[in-house]
């Protein structure tokens, strides 16, 4: 079920599917957040969603930049800040979850970790997919936004489509040529859905760049975390590990034969291992699967 709501000034949309409450022994399962990429939306999970919506109450946002959500010209309203501020909000108060946990991809790995790390009593458990803690070297940085904001200016001024046609060339995204020519299709009918200046806002203001460094407070994350990347992203898989070093509750999952996207490269093992994490005890046992996962 699609649904909107209006937060302050921005309009978040979102589908809402799968069981409100769940039992499991004398608890419930608490609901599952899911955070796209940057050029994504709620569609971008269809197939975990569906996997996960059978046992599961599964919300799947439309992060401001991008999709249905409408968070106007004011460029704090498309920042980490504000986004985890939104997710909080549309969580607690408005569907009346004080606990989620949360499946974060690329920039949504951002987003959820910056929210797990600023609102910790809120986050049940963490699943991170080809994300990173930002850039330490403030020169590098830098550089970074720099960068992005070229890229928000090509935007602007070049359209849509010749921008999902310049995103596409990103070498990050090579393996991507695996998919099945309809699956490549959809995913680009979805980035061509996002509009030039929302996504230029999200560069600017959600890019990594414009991010903090939050490496230094890997430490701080009290949320049981799953770390997942593509054994074809090598960087993404050495900033896992490094990730997976500094995390206290922590496993690591590289997934064979993907790249940067794993739930759209290798869906069915993608969906396998975030059911299977969603769905564990997370107690004496942990300690164990970490040793295992991180060798």
């Amino acid at each position: 079920m699609i649904r909107r709501v209006a937060l302050g000034a921005t309009t978040m949309e979102f589908s809402d599917e799968g069981p409100r409450v769940h039992a499991r022994g004398d608890e419930s399962r608490p609901p599952i957040v899911l955070l796209h990429g940057f050029t994504g939306s709620k569609e971008s999970w269809l197939e975990l969603r569906e996997e996960l919506s059978r046992s599961h109450r599964v919300v799947s946002i439309d992060l401001p930049g991008h999709g249905g959500t409408q968070a106007g010209t004011v460029l704090e309203n498309h920042s980490m800040r504000s986004a985890a501020a939104m997710v909080t909000t549309l969580m607690a108060e408005h569907l009346g979850a004080s606990r989620f946990a949360m499946v974060g991809y690329s920039m949504g790995g951002r987003l959820a970790l910056w929210l797990a790390l600023a609102y910790p009593s809120r986050v049940e458990r963490l699943v991170l997919e080809s994300a990173s803690p930002g850039i330490a070297d403030e020169l590098e940085r830098a550089r970074r936004r720099q960068s992005d904001d070229e890229l928000a200016a090509f935007a602007e001024r070049e359209g849509i489509e010749a921008f999902v046609k310049r995103w596409e060339r990103n070498p990050l995204f090579d393996s991507l040529a695996q998919l099945a020519p309809d699956k490549r299709d959809e995913l680009r009918r979805v980035r061509l859905r996002c509009s030039p200046s929302g996504l230029a806002r999200s560069l600017r203001a959600m890019g990594t760049g414009a991010q903090p460094w939050l490496g230094d407070r890997l430490t701080e994350l009290e949320a049981p975390t799953l770390l997942v990347a593509g054994a074809l992203d090598s960087k993404f898989v050495g900033i896992a590990r490094a990730m997976a070093a500094r995390i206290p509750r922590v496993s690591l999952e590289v997934v064979e034969d993907a790249g940067h996207a794993p739930h759209l490269e290798r869906p069915a093992e993608f969906n396998r291992i975030v059911a299977h994490f969603m769905d564990r005890v997370m107690d004496a046992d942990f300690s164990k699967c970490r040793t295992e996962k991180n060798q």
